[in-house]
């Protein structure tokens, strides 16, 4: 896996390439950085500071984004599919038809995240922070959320989601294994 600097990314991107696969970019400085278009699929972002950074439609396929800092980014109709993002800041982002199918979230900061007509199929959310989110026709459908604070989200259909009696509701209350909250706020 080849170790890139933030100048060298930077530089080679705006001489139009995209295509970044599996490369590596752990704990490099990438603030308020217009990546839109990357394609970073199988890449090394660990410990990666991206606030604000713009990775709108970016390709981050079974990334590494372990303990990443991405407070306030963009990443609307981004591909985080099979991505690891395990104790990563990502709140405030926008990830907005944001496919993050089979994700390891669990542990991450999502607080205040847009996350409106993601798709979280299948991902592991265990021990997440999704207070205060916007989940409006968000797919939770066999999303773990065990252990999960979704205390005053938005809109959280949690039909077909996962949780347990750690699992912390919109309005507050504690869930109850193998009920269905009184609600769908």
């Amino acid at each position: 896996m080849q170790k890139l600097s933030a100048e060298e990314l930077i530089n080679e991107y705006a001489k139009g390439r995209r295509d970044f696969r599996e490369v590596d970019l752990s704990e490099v400085n990438l603030f308020e950085c217009n990546l839109q278009d990357i394609d970073l699929r199988g890449s090394n972002l660990s410990r990666t500071y991206l606030p604000y950074a713009n990775l709108s439609r970016a390709k981050l396929e079974y990334a590494q984004l372990q303990e990443a800092e991405l407070s306030s980014a963009r990443l609307q109709m981004a591909n985080l599919s099979h991505a690891n993002l395990q104790y990563a800041n990502v709140s405030r982002a926008e990830l907005c038809y944001c496919q993050l199918e089979w994700a390891n979230l669990s542990q991450s900061n999502l607080q205040g995240a847009d996350l409106r007509f993601a798709s979280l199929v299948d991902s592991d959310l265990r021990g997440a922070n999704l207070s205060d989110t916007n989940l409006e026709q968000a797919r939770l459908t066999r999303a773990n959320l065990q252990r999960c604070n979704l205390f005053r989200a938005q809109s959280a259909n949690l039909s077909d989601a996962l949780f347990d009696q750690t699992t912390v509701f919109p309005d507050g209350h504690r869930g109850v294994t193998g009920e269905m909250p009184p609600f769908n706020s």
